[in-house]
């Protein structure tokens, strides 16, 4: 036997119901990434969210957040394992990603 699922029906949101919800994701603390995610699982949309956010003036590039907290997890572990050649090489390589970022 067949199972039917049932299926949502969803409407359509307009640009500025989108808009709402990403500035309310972006004040709570999320990245863009994880609010795309959101949006196209909950309401199967894609819409550029980095363009709404820089609009608002609330857009933090992710790629500088990322990094940062890679070298802070970095500098972490170097403080432990001072013998860690490997990971202070790592370090010294993300830390001039993250200046050469900020630079732009």
């Amino acid at each position: 036997m067949v199972e039917k699922k049932n299926k949502e029906i969803k409407k359509k949101l307009t640009e500025k119901e989108i808009e709402k919800i990403v500035l309310d994701m972006a004040k709570k603390g999320m990245t863009s990434e994880k609010i795309g995610l959101e949006l196209k699982s909950k309401h199967n949309t894609n819409t550029k969210i980095g363009k709404i956010l820089k609009k608002n003036k609330v857009f933090l590039d992710p790629d500088i957040n990322n990094l940062e907290k890679k070298v802070e997890k970095l500098k972490k572990h170097i403080e432990k394992n001072k013998h860690d050649y490997r990971t202070k090489r790592a370090f010294s390589i993300k830390n001039a990603k993250l200046k050469k970022l900020k630079e732009k």
